[in-house]
């Protein structure tokens, strides 16, 4: 297998898992009242839009065609 074959296969289960995993994103938020100040955390769990995934596999697709042209050339 070539390296642009790999590449893509790389790319293509990332695309694959963006549509599965969560990604975890954490925001602090902060509110201020004279000398005192109270922080809060705030975690939440996204998924990536679904066009990311789906430009993700699209990319892994072709560069899979593309290592695989390119061997057999």
């Amino acid at each position: 297998m070539r390296p642009l074959s790999w590449i893509g296969l790389v790319v293509l289960v990332l695309g694959i898992l963006s549509f599965v995993v969560l990604v975890p994103h954490n925001k602090t938020h902060e509110l201020k009242a004279g000398d005192a100040s109270v922080d809060i955390t705030t975690h939440h769990n996204e998924k990536l839009p679904p066009v990311v995934g789906g430009v993700l596999c699209a990319a892994g697709a072709v560069l899979l065609v593309a290592g695989a042209r390119k061997a057999t050339a």
